[in-house]
């Protein structure tokens, strides 16, 4: 009634070392191990990890280890990535077909995107960087860029090739390659220039040091390598595949006006 009792007639009171408090998660008493990385990628790391922890440490009944932190948001991104990279493609080709309506065509835009990537991969290992979120939104956009150029490529070769056509100078495959190398030679200096214009926006980004630059730098790695390969790929690639396109085409017409002609003359 009214009076206090000494802490020592309860408990034996010492100092010892220990966690500073009991965390638990899930209703799951829970032990953190913090690991900061230098020497390598965190999913390079955590796979080694997973198997050296696998091969010497034995859990005992009711103990389980889980992987978080870092990882664990890289992991649930990634697995976003899948679904939303080959949405983009589709995305991409159905404004390409809208826009030819014309599967050859829109299919012929498409391959030249793997040409781009080739850059992008190179100049990615050149930079000693490891492949992670930013790099993939780094090639998505660079499909974007690559698609665009590889549309004006064409429009300029269906452009030289429509004109020949309504001046009568589209009567052998030698005029069909005259066409195909004017419309390309007529896109190498607007090509150039749009590539050069979006590089000198990338280049500050790519070298830049402000804070973020480690996130943005390798989303402009992957666009600055990949304009350079397509610049240089497209312009040699796409020309041969309407060529080959066009020739199909050419030899399938010619061959029905022969027989035409062939067939007229019988019947006179």
């Amino acid at each position: 009634m009214g009076h206090t009792v000494p802490l020592a007639q309860l408990a034996d009171i010492s100092v010892k070392k220990g966690p500073p408090a009991i965390k638990s998660e899930k209703a799951r008493r829970t032990v953190w191990v913090y690991v900061d990385i230098k020497t390598s990628d965190v999913g390079g790391y955590v796979a080694k990890a997973q198997a050296a922890v696998e091969a010497a440490v034995k859990t005992p009944t009711g103990v389980s280890v889980h992987w978080s932190g870092q990882w664990e948001y890289m992991e649930r991104v990634n697995s976003t990535l899948w679904k939303v990279i080959p949405l983009t493609l589709a995305i991409v080709f159905l404004l390409l077909y809208l826009h030819f309506r014309n599967l050859v065509e829109t299919c012929m835009v498409m391959v030249t995107l793997p040409f781009a990537l080739i850059g992008g991969v190179w100049l990615m290992w050149l930079l000693d960087y490891n492949i992670s979120v930013a790099v993939a939104v780094g090639f998505i956009a660079l499909a974007g860029l690559a698609a665009e150029t590889g549309v004006v490529m064409l429009v300029y070769l269906d452009q030289a090739f429509t004109e020949r056509v309504k001046a009568g100078q589209m009567n052998t495959v030698s005029d069909l390659k005259a066409a195909v190398v004017a419309g390309a030679v007529d896109r190498v200096r607007p090509k150039l220039m749009t590539v050069a214009t979006t590089l000198i926006g990338l280049l500050p980004v790519m070298y830049g040091t402000a804070t973020g630059s480690q996130v943005m730098k390798r989303i402009a790695a992957p666009m600055v390598g990949g304009l350079i390969s397509s610049t240089m790929l497209t312009l040699v690639i796409l020309p041969a595949l309407y060529l080959l396109y066009k020739r199909v085409q050419f030899r399938r017409t010619l061959a029905g006006t022969v027989g035409a002609q062939q067939i007229g003359e019988v019947r006179d």
